[in-house]
């Protein structure tokens, strides 16, 4: 019988289980099988009252003593259970009176829960329960309980039950499991067998080493975890031959366009920027398309990177297109290369959402006849009425910010004749190197390392609002010196309305304390040419305090900007702290931010201020972020699935990834006819959002 029979040959799934089972990507038996716990609870022995601790979750079994009902601010039914060695109290909240009655004198209960303190003894409250005899007081669980990841709808139970039939099937060799992993390669990794391994995941024997398990460390854990990233990393490297497999037009790297542009510029190029700009250079001299992903810290300078690429394709007598993920973004971008083109006698065109009819018909009329050589805009650059007449360079800034689908269809946009255009993908969220191999195997990385010199480095303080007076006090200071200042309002709760109340709350608090300097307010409920509108007056120096909510975050650039006050700091992210903070700095002076925040601080918030009050450093502090949140929030995972791992922790199981790679790439080159299998197998559909 074959692995990929239907999941409605299993006893027990009709149109509705299956249904609820489609939505876990559960639509054959061998999908149940990878459908892996995502904990699990020992059973396995009843523990004696008398020993428990608080915080142990486990399996207790006594004589009920005393059920009663107690009426104070809620009605809660309490059940006194003893065991020959203590007492514990069992406290229900949600009852009735039937349910009251079962709980006789003498009844003798098994419960299943965590032991807390209560007032005067442990207490269980709403365990899992049932009556059981004298005779079978000796069956307990054989083996650790999974807890797998499910949906509305569907039990642990159910789940539990039917795992069990498939596993049965494939202890009866009714089902057969492919290993996709040869032989040599396992043996060379001592990594048992597939099917040993989901056994034992799926049903622990009672004398599994439950921390082992708990913590995924278990060699069969890790046999899984192995082909998991295996999967991704052979996904990645698949749509990157892909990619090579494609042509695109070979660009002239060595113009008199790109040494007019270096030496008009009023500062020199850093030795990062340097060593970028050559990798760039080799990728678009050739004819496979450039897949390439530069990394810059905040200022690092990724934007004259980008213009001198755009300048291959131009005076290759080709279109460049440059895509940001907002409007002040783009407008920025629009600017700088304005100020840096046009004196060269570039043509560009801006697009966005909100141009009006005649303006956008114009750009577009330009773009499609090639007048435009270099065009910038927002996500409106891929709308189906846009064409371009031939487009070589495709640059996309802060990439994570935009779904595949609208990534693909910009790429899509460049196919001319069977041409690809090169992509170069920019962001300021420095990744960890461990991450970056997993999560873009298919781009080549680059690193930009080094500020411009001048940029001095910000001086980070970490106050409790407390002392907001006293910061309010050097607001007034610095803009008295004719500087400005930044007021970032966060709130915890993700509701834009409340975070725009307290932007509106802060501004007119301050206005009051601060009644003769010139305050704008910015916030996400603002029209997009108010916005524009506000940040322009503040980039002119007509506004000194510009009070917004985080929707600053990215690329806005004022370098009289000197201080950035961040309220409720500790509620922020590690990255979005750094990319807030980053829009200080920007200028010669001394910059500072001060990171207020409110209440007792956890220990991990603590944590995230110490790390950013000890670096300036994008890459220091994504691997500190790594350490603290885990990758999905470091990547935000939305990325394209590509990370939605069941069983494998790109944290934990980091060691792994350089063997991973070379089994990667020996399965290519020595086994191609096991790759397609074994992704399907961890990705299934996933595989294809992952096109790109």
């Amino acid at each position: 019988m074959s692995s990929s029979q239907a999941i409605t040959s299993l006893k027990g799934v009709g149109p509705r289980v299956a249904e609820r089972l489609q939505r876990l990507g559960i639509g054959s038996v061998q999908d149940l099988l990878f459908h892996l716990p995502l904990r699990y609870e020992d059973r396995t022995r009843v523990v004696p009252i008398g020993s428990l601790r608080p915080g142990d979750q486990v399996v207790i079994e006594g004589v009920v003593q005393l059920a009663e009902i107690k009426y104070g601010k809620r009605r809660t039914l309490l059940v006194h259970l003893a065991d020959g060695t203590g007492r514990i109290l069992v406290r229900f909240f949600h009852f009735n009176t039937q349910q009251k009655d079962s709980f006789e004198r003498g009844v003798r209960l098994r419960c299943y829960g965590e032991a807390r303190r209560g007032q005067h003894s442990l207490e269980l409250i709403h365990p899992e329960y049932r009556t059981v005899s004298e005779a079978d007081a000796t069956s307990v669980e054989e083996h650790l309980t999974p807890i797998y990841p499910t949906t509305e709808g569907l039990h642990q139970l159910s789940l539990r039950q039917l795992t069990e039939r498939a596993l049965e099937q494939l202890k009866a060799g009714k089902l057969a499991l492919d290993e996709f992993l040869p032989a040599s390669l396992r043996e060379q990794l001592h990594l048992p067998e597939l099917a040993a391994a989901l056994l034992y995941v799926h049903r622990p024997p009672p004398d599994a080493p439950v921390e082992l398990m708990l913590e995924r460390q278990h060699p069969t854990q890790r046999r899984l975890a192995f082909e998991e990233l295996l999967a991704h990393t052979l996904s990645l490297k698949q749509l990157r031959e892909q990619a090579r497999s494609q042509q695109a037009r070979s660009l002239q790297t060595h113009s008199k366009l790109v040494e007019q542009f270096i030496t008009q510029l009023p500062f020199v190029l850093t030795a990062a920027q340097q060593r970028v700009l050559t990798e760039i250079a080799s990728d678009v001299n050739t004819t496979t398309p450039m897949l390439r992903l530069v990394q810059g810290d905040v200022g690092s300078g990724k934007t004259v990177v980008a213009a001198i690429a755009a300048l291959h394709a131009v005076a290759s007598g080709f279109q460049a297109a440059v895509m940001a993920p907002t409007e002040i973004l783009a407008e920025q971008h629009y600017r700088n290369f304005s100020q840096w083109l046009v004196p060269l006698g570039i043509q560009l065109a801006w697009l966005s959402g909100k141009l009006k009819t005649k303006p956008r018909r114009e750009a577009m009329e330009a773009m499609a006849s090639g007048d435009a050589q270099v065009v910038i805009g927002t996500h409106a650059l891929f709308q189906d009425e846009v064409s371009f007449n031939n487009l070589a360079l495709l640059v996309i800034d802060e990439q994570h910010r935009f779904g595949v689908h609208q990534r693909l269809a910009l790429r899509e946009k460049g196919v001319q004749n069977g041409y690809l255009p090169h992509q170069l993908i920019m962001t300021a969220t420095p990744i960890p190197r461990t991450l970056a191999m997993t999560a873009y195997a298919d781009l080549d990385c680059s690193v930009i390392d080094e500020l411009p010199p001048g940029r001095k480095p910000i001086e980070t303080v970490v106050l409790p609002d407390a002392r907001r007076d006293e910061v309010v006090q050097r607001v007034h200071r610095i803009c008295a010196e004719g500087r400005q200042v930044y007021w970032v309002c966060t709130l915890i709760e993700e509701s834009e309305a409340l975070q725009c109340q307290a932007a509106e709350d802060t501004a007119s608090q301050l206005a009051e304390a601060l009644p003769d300097l010139r305050i704008g307010l910015v916030h996400g409920r603002l029209k997009p040419e108010q916005k524009e509108r506000v940040m322009a007056a503040f980039k002119a120096a007509e506004i000194d305090l510009l009070v917004a909510t985080t929707v600053i975050e990215v690329g806005v650039d004022v370098p009289n900007a000197s201080l950035m006050i961040i309220e409720n700091a500790e509620r922020l992210g590690l990255a979005q702290l750094h990319q807030l903070r980053g829009r200080v700095g920007r200028g010669t002076q001394a910059s500072v931010c001060v990171l207020m925040y409110h209440g007792a601080l956890s220990e991990n918030a603590r944590a995230r201020l110490a790390v950013m009050r000890e670096s300036n450093d994008g890459f220091v502090i994504a691997q500190k972020d790594l350490d603290l949140r885990g990758p999905g929030e470091v990547l935000g995972t939305r990325q394209t699935g590509v990370l939605l791992l069941q069983i494998a922790d790109l944290q934990r199981d980091q060691a792994m990834l350089p063997q991973v790679q070379a089994v990667a790439d020996t399965m290519l080159a020595q086994h191609p006819e096991q790759v397609t299998p074994l992704i399907r197998r961890w990705l299934g559909e996933r595989t294809r959002y992952a096109d790109v």
